[in-house]
């Protein structure tokens, strides 16, 4: 399929829609019932991240927001914190993309990285000012550390998978402009 058809980009970004709908839905089966010391990864802001840098005309700001809002609602999260910082987070690596796609997996994880460490930070820091109850920091350090970890698997699955790969200098984008 040619990157150039707006057919492409709709399907892309129903795809990223559908993905935040499967992360959703099994983030929310009862696989465990006891209480953990330890939570998996944030997938669905990986996966965000990981678009964002590489195709960020797949990933619109609505459906941004709209698949982390969602995320906040069925995750019985404050709702809109989340979301409002995830899409702050996801649109300051759109910004950065063009200056990130040629530097190494490296510089693009410890970007990520700092970006996810900034959230968690900011939601941690707005939810305790507004005297919301704080997740214990454990739990919010195994969710960050897990996220981290498994940023590389996420691009994998993304990049091999998904077929949603970085930009060269000289692509086009759905609109027929230089990327």
């Amino acid at each position: 399929m040619n990157d150039l058809s707006q057919t492409r980009l709709w399907l892309m970004r129903a795809a990223f829609l559908f993905l935040a709908l499967v992360i959703l839905f099994f983030h929310l089966l009862p696989l465990t019932t006891t209480p953990s010391r330890w939570t998996g990864p944030d997938l669905l802001l990986g996966f965000a991240c990981a678009w964002s840098l590489r195709r960020p005309e797949y990933v619109p700001a609505l459906a941004l927001a709209l698949a982390f809002l969602m995320a906040d609602l069925l995750l019985q999260r404050p709702p809109g914190l989340w979301a409002l910082l995830a899409l702050m987070g996801c649109e300051n690596l759109k910004s950065r993309g063009r200056n990130l796609r040629d530097s190494s997996f490296a510089v693009e994880w410890l970007t990520v990285g700092v970006v996810i460490i900034m959230v968690m930070m900011a939601n941690r820091f707005l939810l305790a000012i507004s005297l919301v109850e704080v997740p214990h920091l454990p739990l919010v350090l195994s969710e960050l550390g897990m996220t981290l970890l498994f940023y590389p698997l996420i691009v994998l699955v993304t990049h091999g998978l998904m077929r949603v790969r970085k930009t060269a200098p000289g692509d086009l984008d759905a609109h027929g402009q230089r990327a």
